[in-house]
């Protein structure tokens, strides 16, 4: 006899599960129990939304599964702002949620909430179990739910009586049969021919490169494309590190807050080959009129993404590298002509825009650039929302590493847990968190986290005591009525990383900053730098 609860942690184990983060409660008290005689390492946060974060950091860090766990009540609907994150930015988690008794349900007993119902708008599928018995071909089918298709979020709601009845054995499934769930991967030969000829007869092509091509784990055949090719590549948000940002066909990232160049290359172009992106506004700030100037081919998994932004001349809709792939083998020996590469080149070095300086300050855009030499070729860098964000995603220099935020919901607070995540995922790795002192004080709290499980995560927080990007659009849009963006001096940062027994160093210059930063990428222990930043330096 088996009962529910050592059922989930073998199904669990069965898929190769070695962390979980979570916060336990009474209703889901009988997996942790179960949990308690496994290898799988639970880790516990002090938050359950940071449980998502950290799951959502561990999913992207080693291009697997994240899995996070909470209570019935408040403790999954804390879950739905991490939940609704992984979806946005379409990262594989299970969220594991306990449930009061399958009777009690619908009655509002203590701590109920209808949790699949309130996740609906949020996750690829959801789940509430009725049986025991079914617990194995539920776990396999979120799994394959969760990683197959356009990668996202899946939920398993277990009442607490179903985790602690019993059956005769536990078999997990070999396979999955889900009617109606067959995602296509391959791509239509007839439209890729069409895109074929479509390049071929270009003059002035770009790739544009989404989160689709990272989570599809197409990097390396995309970049072999453009550089077979010569076709510059730019990035959305989520697609920073699908080529190192030094490489000479790399143009940045495009958008309301992205880099000249690429904006310029983007407005030249006369094909647009979009690449697991959904083009949203801050990508593509006038789509109607991108679509008039160019023609486009969108590639991507979720055929609801191709044309719903940007009017789109060849769909394509198959995984990324298969797509990809054939491209490569397919496109001949066609190259962009030199005129264009030429003015890419022009657009590289003469829109190059160098930051003032403030006397007092640390300048952020410069010392992220700095930053990025001092960390190891293969640095994890997570960014937090704001100004701070933006920084980072136009001046860190990705390598062979990864650049890690929320770009479709744009979630404060999002860096140290999942900072947390990606540490557990990359123990070896260089891992820093970068964020506001409005985004940290967010999640501070996991702080507590990081010190219990001895994790040499290094903390970056840019201090400017304004909600800057909020205060920015106020100045630039609402005649500089700053309202509710200011924030005093609180907390004192080094007393509070004291407090946690954590080293922590303050900078009011570069060189300071630069010189603090040498010591901190040294340390096998956590660190935080606290960077004094000028209340008025604008986001780009």
């Amino acid at each position: 006899m088996i009962n529910g609860a050592d059922i989930m942690v073998k199904c669990l184990e069965a898929e190769n599960v070695s962390v979980v983060f979570g916060y336990p409660g009474a209703a889901i008290c009988p997996f942790y129990d179960s949990l308690y005689n496994s290898d799988i390492k639970h880790v516990l946060v002090r938050q359950e939304q940071n449980a998502a974060h950290a799951a959502s950091g561990y999913a992207r860090a080693k291009s697997t599964v994240g899995v996070c766990v909470a209570t019935s009540g408040p403790g999954a609907t804390n879950l739905i702002t991490g939940i609704a994150t992984a979806y946005m930015d379409s990262i594989p988690i299970i969220a594991i949620t306990g449930q009061v008794r399958s009777d009690l349900i619908g009655r509002d007993v203590f701590q109920e909430a209808d949790i699949t119902g309130a996740c609906e708008p949020f996750v690829k599928h959801s789940y509430l179990v009725n049986k025991t018995e079914d617990l194995p071909r539920i776990f396999k089918e979120a799994f394959h739910i969760a990683t197959t298709g356009r990668p996202g979020p899946v939920l398993i709601d277990i009442p607490i009586d179903i985790q602690q009845n019993t059956i005769d054995e536990f078999v997990y499934p070999d396979k999955v049969n889900i009617v109606g769930y067959k995602p296509n991967t391959k791509g239509h030969t007839v439209q890729i021919k069409r895109a074929l000829e479509l390049i071929s007869e270009s003059a002035r092509p770009i790739i544009v490169a989404g989160g689709g091509v990272l989570g599809s784990g197409s990097k390396l055949k995309l970049v072999e494309f453009a550089e077979k090719t010569g076709i510059p590549v730019l990035s959305t948000m989520m697609g920073i590190g699908v080529m190192p940002s030094e490489h000479e066909l790399y143009m940045g990232m495009l958008g309301t807050y992205g880099k000249a160049p690429a904006n310029r290359a983007l407005h030249e172009a006369d094909l647009v080959i979009v690449c697991g992106a959904r083009l949203g506004d801050r990508a593509v700030a006038a789509p109607d009129q991108m679509g008039q100037r160019a023609k486009v081919i969108h590639i991507d998994m979720d055929p609801a993404e191709i044309g719903k932004n940007v009017k789109t001349t060849i769909p394509i809709v198959g995984d990324m590298k298969n797509v990809i792939t054939s491209l490569v083998n397919e496109i001949g020996d066609y190259r962009v002509p030199q005129e264009w590469s030429e003015t890419i080149r022009e657009w590289k070095t003469e829109l190059l825009a160098i930051p003032p300086t403030f006397d007092g300050y640390v300048e952020p855009r410069h010392f992220i650039s700095k930053l990025s030499s001092m960390l190891r070729s293969k640095a994890i860098l997570v960014a937090d929302v704001g100004q701070n964000q933006i920084w980072c995603a136009n001046n860190f220099r990705i390598r062979e590493g990864r650049f890690l935020t929320t770009g479709g919901m744009g979630t404060m607070g999002y860096s140290i847990p999942a900072a947390i995540g990606a540490k557990f995922a990359r123990p070896t790795r260089d891992v820093v968190a970068v964020c506001g002192d409005g985004s940290f004080q967010m999640s501070l709290n996991e702080l507590a986290t990081i010190v219990q499980n001895d994790l040499a995560v290094k903390i970056i927080v840019m201090k400017n005591s304004r909600l800057g990007m909020v205060r920015e659009l106020q100045d630039n849009n609402y005649g500089h009525r700053h309202s509710a963006t200011i924030l005093n001096d609180a907390p004192n940062i080094e007393a509070l990383a004291k407090a946690y027994g954590i080293n922590c160093a303050t900078a009011n210059s570069n060189e300071e900053a630069e010189k603090i930063a040498q010591e901190m990428v040294k340390s096998d222990e956590t660190f935080i730098l606290v960077c004094n930043v000028y209340p008025d330096t604008p986001s780009i």
